[in-house]
């Protein structure tokens, strides 16, 4: 049964002082606490069971969400002392997401995604995991993950330093299908995916690729990011919303 993991435990220091007394993940988004897009986004593909990280506020995520009946997944919760970091999540994780694929997401990423159809695509590759990638004019400020003609990962964050072959530079977007046998690049600790997971595996070889994806998409850990999210959001529903989408009638 495929499973995912939201990362949410991080303290949203660049939207400071809304963050201060209230976690990143719970911030209103047109309606909705921001976390809970990417919780109807697995709903919409039919995976029913999601792990939260939690560290900084994190019971204030855990009385919010609750068992996640209200956003149609059961939530499972995983409490970090210390943060641990996105790999080290995972990792921590492995026990809950080891048995089968498993999705990764962020809670301040929205995106309008066909996750079926990108867990479709992943399957009929048959590698150790597939990136959600896209195109962006700043791609190599925040660091390229460029792939081949097949859309096979071959550099990931300028390693390894050469490669014959042209590639093509993409920006990651937030989300990760990976197998289980991923877990075999990771040790207990405090690590990130992308700077040292995401390496390893190309030094091992592995097969990793890319996803392309050009809809909408918005990361909300900025003030601006945040403002803009929220206009984007009351303007438009999401192809995983509908008209189903639970509104937050605290506000």
């Amino acid at each position: 049964m495929i499973r995912a993991i939201i990362l949410a435990a991080g303290f949203g220091t660049r939207l400071r002082p809304l963050t201060d007394h209230t976690p990143k993940p719970l911030l209103d988004v047109a309606g909705l606490p921001m976390i809970a897009y990417p919780l109807l986004l697995l709903r919409s593909a039919g995976i029913s069971e999601a792990l939260i990280n939690l560290h900084h506020l994190g019971e204030q995520i855990r009385h919010a969400l609750g068992d996640g009946s209200r956003y149609g997944v059961r939530i499972t919760y995983s409490e970090e002392n210390p943060i641990l970091d996105t790999g080290g999540a995972i990792k921590n994780a492995e026990g809950f997401l080891g048995g089968d694929t498993f999705v990764v997401l962020n809670a301040d990423t929205i995106v309008d995604l066909d996750l079926p159809a990108m867990l479709a695509c992943h399957r009929g590759r048959g590698g150790i995991g597939t990136m959600l990638l896209r195109e962006d004019p700043e791609v190599r400020r925040y660091g390229a993950i460029e792939v081949d003609v097949t859309d096979r990962v071959r550099r990931f964050l300028g390693f390894p330093a050469e490669v014959a072959e042209p590639l093509e530079p993409l920006m990651y977007g937030g989300v990760w299908i990976l197998e289980p046998r991923v877990f075999e690049y990771m040790s207990p600790g405090v690590f990130s995916i992308t700077k040292q997971t995401g390496p390893a595996l190309m030094r091992a070889g592995e097969a990793l690729y890319g996803y392309r994806y050009g809809g909408y998409w918005r990361v909300l850990d900025t003030p601006d990011g945040l403002k803009a999210g929220r206009r984007d959001l009351q303007a438009k529903r999401l192809r995983f919303t509908g008209e189903s989408a639970p509104r937050d009638r605290r506000r």
